[in-house]
């Protein structure tokens, strides 16, 4: 069922800070793969200014399963006050991806 699938969200705000982060959700099962797009600019509302910032975001593929545990795990590491962590559900996919990502995950 594809909607048991989700990609989360997160940007960081370096490149070691995304690696790092990618390969403990990789390396404990919590994500079956972790890309990482540099060179995004974000502009926000923070404190009530807006800011802007150059950032690199997180694409995890995982289940809905594992999410609390990515989500705790990000928490745990990420140098943000209020780190973005948003899951968007995965509505299709080829089946033998998903399936893929159902064989790297400790979350079934």
């Amino acid at each position: 069922m594809p909607t048991q699938y989700q990609i989360i969200l997160c940007t960081c705000p370096d490149k070691d800070t995304a690696e790092k982060i990618a390969h403990l959700l990789v390396n404990d099962k919590l994500a079956a793969c972790v890309n990482i797009l540099p060179g995004l600019t974000s502009i926000y509302r923070w404190h009530e200014k807006t800011e802007s910032a150059q950032e690199h975001l997180l694409l995890i593929k995982t289940n809905k399963a594992g999410y609390l545990a990515v989500e705790e795990s990000i928490k745990k590491r990420h140098p943000y006050e209020l780190p973005e962590i948003i899951a968007v559900p995965v509505e299709n996919g080829l089946p033998e991806y998903l399936h893929w990502i159902d064989s790297c995950l400790s979350y079934k």
